[in-house]
C-alpha cells in the first residue's frame, strides 16, 4: 500500500463522484522492442536516479515480476491510472524506456487526500523534466485531449478499485470502463488489490474479494486472462486492516491481468 493511500474514504467519495507464480498463458507480445527479464529489469530498476524509499519498496512490490506478467516491452505506450505517488508511474517509465510513453494520471481529488500529502510527493516526481518520457494528467479518465482513445498498450492500477467500489459500485465501473477506452483493442490492464473474505467489512479494512473486482472488469468489457500469486502471502488471512503494524505491505494481494478484446 502507498503509505496511507486512501485512508479517507470522505476524500475518495470526492473521485468517484467526479467521474511469484502465474496460472497464465504467455504474457502478450508487441511490436515494439525485445522483452525484458525479470533480472535485466531489476538491475535497470537499480539506478540511483531512482529514489530510495522506490527501491526499498521493490523487495515487497515486485515490480519487475508485475511489469512481465503484463508484458510491458520498450517503446510501449503505458497509463498508471490513479498513480497517486507515482512510484508505479516511474517503474513503467523505465520499462517502456526512451521510445516509449506513459501517462500518469491522478483525479483532483488525490491532491486533497490528507490535507494535501500528496502533492509534494506528486510534484517532487514529476520536477525538472525527470521522466522525459512521462506525461502527467491531473484529472479524470477518460481524457481525449490528453490520452487519445485506443492509443494505450498497457495500463495499471494498484490497490485502488477497492475504495472506490466501496463507496459507489456504479463508479467503480466507469473507472475501469474510463481505463477501456485509453487501451488499443487487444491491451492489457494490470490490476492488483487487497484481498478480501465475503461477509467481512472490506471497506473498513480496505480490501475487496477478488470475485469482485473479476465481476467488475467483466462489466466494463474486459476479459480476465490470467492471474499472478506474486504478491500472495498466505499468511495474511484477509481479517487484519491492511495499515496493521503487523501486516503492512505484505497483505495478500490478487494481481489481474484484464485483456481489452480486439
Amino acid at each position: 500500500m502507498r503509505t496511507s493511500h486512501w485512508c479517507s474514504l470522505v476524500a475518495v467519495a470526492a473521485i468517484v463522484s467526479a467521474g511469484g507464480c502465474a496460472t497464465q498463458k504467455d504474457s502478450p507480445t508487441s511490436s515494439t522492442g525485445p522483452a525484458w527479464t525479470d533480472a535485466s529489469l531489476n538491475q535497470a530498476l537499480a539506478v540511483t536516479t531512482r529514489p530510495q524509499a522506490d527501491r526499498t519498496a521493490d523487495a515487497n512490490r515486485k515490480p519487475a515480476q508485475l511489469m512481465n506478467f503484463l508484458g510491458v516491452k520498450p517503446g510501449m505506450v503505458a497509463l498508471d491510472a490513479v498513480a497517486v505517488g507515482g512510484y508505479m508511474t516511474e517503474v513503467l517509465s523505465i520499462a517502456v524506456g526512451p521510445t516509449g510513453k506513459v501517462y500518469s494520471q491522478n483525479p483532483q481529488a488525490v491532491f486533497q487526500l490528507q490535507n494535501g500529502m500528496y502533492v509534494k510527493p506528486i510534484n517532487d516526481r514529476h520536477a525538472g523534466g525527470r521522466l522525459p518520457n512521462v506525461v502527467r494528467l491531473d484529472g479524470d479518465l477518460p481524457a481525449s485531449s490528453t490520452i487519445p482513445a485506443g492509443s494505450v498498450d498497457v495500463a495499471i492500477t494498484a490497490q485502488n478499485v477497492h475504495d472506490i467500489y466501496f463507496i459507489n459500485k456504479d463508479a467503480a465501473t466507469q473507472f475501469l470502463k474510463g481505463i477501456y477506452t485509453t487501451l488499443k483493442p487487444g491491451g492489457a490492464l494490470l490490476l492488483t488489490d487487497h484481498a478480501g473474505n465475503d461477509g467481512a467489512n472490506n471497506a473498513q479494512l480496505h480490501r475487496i474479494p477478488k470475485h469482485i473486482a473479476v465481476d467488475l472488469a467483466k462489466s466494463a468489457g474486459f476479459t480476465v486472462e490470467a492471474e499472478s500469486d506474486v504478491l500472495a502471502h498466505p499468511a495474511d488471512d484477509h481479517t487484519k486492516m491492511v495499515f496493521d503494524p503487523s501486516l503492512r505491505g505484505n497483505t495478500d494481494q490478487f494481481v489481474l491481468r484484464l485483456r481489452k478484446p480486439k
